[in-house]
């Protein structure tokens, strides 16, 4: 199978200073970045998520700001695919599938934020178009959540939703692991466990 990398939302308002901080951020960003310069020094396909805010009550990812911009750490270098979205799932209303079907890519390797949102729904709709998937559950970061009146910790939240996405929807990895796994890999075609 071919691999690509699949970079969620890994954009300045998630950082500290952004509009929307969230847990972890930088620590996932570190890690994203080792997954990021692996997938670089083989030349295999990487492809960036952008998420651009279009609803009217929206305070982050605005367009045209700063905060949706890509970090730093993660600007797309040529021939890197950009893929802009406005809903959580990474294939609703854009080139997703088109990117992945022209460059024959049957398996993505994904993180990013955040894990309950974009990371879950982003995965699910990949299986759902026949794709493998490994998520690496130190390389996506997430944050608390509210359910009535309680609050439910990140840690909780990353917990659960990773739990749920495997074994049906994806292989669930740390980055050390799959790092090693490529480790001896020279081409995008990979054995990855199911």
């Amino acid at each position: 199978m071919k691999t690509a990398l699949l970079l969620i939302e890994i954009q300045n308002d998630y950082f500290p200073n952004g509009r929307m901080p969230i847990e972890k951020s930088t620590y996932v960003a570190a890690k994203g970045k080792q997954l990021l310069q692996a997938y670089r020094a083989r030349e295999w396909p990487i492809i960036h998520v952008q998420h651009i805010s279009t609803r009217a009550n929206d305070t982050y990812f605005l367009p045209c700001t700063k905060g949706a911009e890509f970090h730093p750490d993660f600007q797309p270098a040529k021939g890197e695919f950009i893929v802009k979205k406005h809903y959580p799932n990474s294939f609703r209303d854009t080139t997703m599938l088109s990117v992945l079907n022209k460059n024959q890519i049957t398996h993505l390797t994904i993180c990013g934020m955040m894990t309950h949102n974009a990371v879950d729904a982003t995965t699910k709709a990949a299986y759902d178009n026949g794709l493998l998937c490994t998520v690496l559950h130190d390389a996506c970061a997430t944050k608390d959540l509210h359910f009535n009146e309680t609050i439910i910790p990140a840690q909780n939240v990353q917990h659960s939703f990773l739990a749920a996405l495997e074994p049906i929807y994806a292989s669930v990895l740390s980055t050390d692991t799959f790092l090693q796994m490529i480790s001896v890999r020279s081409t995008a075609s990979l054995a990855i466990p199911a």
